[in-house]
């Protein structure tokens, strides 16, 4: 008959084997529970740290939302305070918490790349080349957050329809480098937001607004617009405007006046389209025909040529040098 020492050596063996046996399996099951959100991810060292010992305590616990919420409550105290790095760092660790909540990732990169870049443009404090520097950053930082929630929420909607609408914003252009790239990423990002689930229809019109502005993807977007075209509710006065201009290009022989009573019905519709898109620098819309178009509507409508759009001095395009001279 065996001993008690030995029966309990002979246990703790069974044990450790059946331990060393479950782990494989156990680590490819959370590895598969991870990847389902059924379970969430480990927390980085670094956030445990920074939210303190109680809320940590509660967060490993599985009350990570909680903890999420109030740190944005935190977050609004920041930015009421207009302490830009602090939101940016609160954010972090709010996306941590829940990585999988689309509300703060948009949240988080609009407080960046809007909220603090349009304080550095008026901030007397700084000298006009660290303002312009600190409005760059701002901005890019909320580019990067918010790709960082695209990638951790692939099939968001909303995240690539906010990259999008910031890729495309007139008054960003410039803290991205080359506008050709900046659209065709915008493009992009329409077009993903548009592919996901739920997503808005209108969307496919601004993918149509971003890919007409990409040199080279004339006859892409033609195509697209014209597919946009089909549906009466897409007829409105830009995205039919754009349409006789990617037309227009394509075939340069083209009457275009009278292509524009096509579209638009009425020489007064189509000039009021046109204009607009004539005006419109600051957007860098094409004008492929534009002109041309313009000058045969004023014919038809009785125009005195020194009355004309054409002899009108247009918008100054944006200049994000000047924020920073006053």
């Amino acid at each position: 008959m065996l001993k008690t020492w030995q029966r309990n050596g002979i246990l703790t063996v069974a044990l450790l084997a059946f331990g060393a046996a479950r782990m494989p399996f156990e680590a490819g099951l959370t590895k598969e529970l991870k990847a389902a959100r059924l379970i969430p991810e480990d927390l980085e060292i670094g956030t445990r740290a920074k939210i303190g010992q109680t809320s940590s305590a509660v967060a490993l616990g599985g009350l990570r939302t909680l903890v999420a919420t109030f740190m944005n409550l935190k977050a609004f105290s920041f930015f009421e305070e207009q302490k830009w790095d602090d939101v940016a760092d609160t954010y972090d660790m709010i996306v941590d918490l829940a990585p999988h909540t689309g509300y703060y990732w948009d949240s988080g990169h609009a407080h960046s790349a809007y909220n603090a870049a349009s304080y550095y443009i008026k901030d007397s404090e700084l000298s006009p080349h660290r303002r312009k520097k600190a409005w760059r950053d701002s901005i890019l930082r909320g580019r990067a957050f918010l790709e960082r929630g695209i990638r951790n929420n692939p099939d968001h909607w909303k995240l690539w329809a906010a990259l999008g609408f910031l890729l495309s914003n007139p008054y960003k252009f410039e803290a991205f480098g080359d506008p050709d790239k900046t659209f065709t990423d915008a493009a992009d990002a329409y077009h993903r937001a548009s592919e996901a689930g739920g997503a808005p229809e209108f969307l496919k019109n601004r993918e149509f607004f971003a890919l007409a502005r990409v040199p080279g993807r004339e006859k892409e977007a033609l195509a697209l617009g014209r597919m946009l075209h089909e549906n009466p509710r897409n007829r409105t006065p830009t995205p039919t405007a754009l349409l006789l201009t990617l037309e227009a290009y394509e075939n340069p022989e083209m009457d275009t006046t009278r292509r524009a009573l096509e579209l638009f019905g009425t020489p007064e519709k189509a000039f009021d389209a046109l204009s607009f898109l004539w005006r419109s620098s600051k957007d860098r819309f094409p004008i492929h025909g534009v002109a041309k178009t313009l000058h045969g509507l004023e014919k038809l409508m009785n125009v005195p040529p020194e009355e004309s759009i054409l002899n009108q001095p247009l918008p100054p395009p944006v200049n994000v040098d000047d924020w920073f001279t006053k």
